[in-house]
């Protein structure tokens, strides 16, 4: 349904940091499937763990919510130029099992609640069809060209 250059029209991130490779399913407000492939090039691996190569959890969890926010660009048809998805938080996160080199990581979106700019959804990680990581994320959509406030940073989803 979407591949990699659909993907970079929404979402800001580019190697090495971009975490999806493909969508398979949309419906629209309710759910998304999406891909990561793991492969032996990924950066992260050099240090994590040399010899012993484990995808880290914190990224299978930045692919869930970049998937996430690309669900929310694709419900609102809102324009990735004016609008950036901001990761807000995470609960209850849980790793099942390690993700390696040669894995197809399925990324797993519902919708849990979307009221305005607040999105919560819950995310699940699979590996052929078994589960390796969860989380419910929620996440705000803001006009990046607007003065979002405050001095702090903000971790971004989209």
């Amino acid at each position: 349904m979407m591949d990699i250059v659909e993907i970079q029209q929404l979402l800001p991130h580019r190697y090495p940091f971009l975490l999806v490779d493909r969508v398979v399913e949309v419906v629209p407000g309710q759910k998304l499937v999406a891909f990561k492939n793991v492969t032996m090039n990924e950066e992260f691996f050099n240090g994590h763990f040399p010899g012993h190569p484990v995808m880290p959890g914190v990224l299978i969890l930045e692919a869930l919510a970049q998937a996430t926010a690309i669900l929310a660009y694709k419900t609102e048809n809102m324009d990735p130029k004016d609008m950036v998805t901001y990761l807000m938080g995470v609960d209850g996160a849980r790793f099942r099992k390690p993700v390696v080199p040669g894995d197809r990581l399925q990324l797993n979106i519902e919708v849990i609640r979307h009221k305005g700019a607040i999105w919560k959804t819950k995310g699940t990680a699979t590996v052929d069809g078994v589960k390796v990581a969860e989380g419910e994320f929620l996440a705000t959509v803001v006009n990046k060209n607007k003065d979002t406030g405050g001095g702090g940073s903000t971790a971004e989803a989209s």
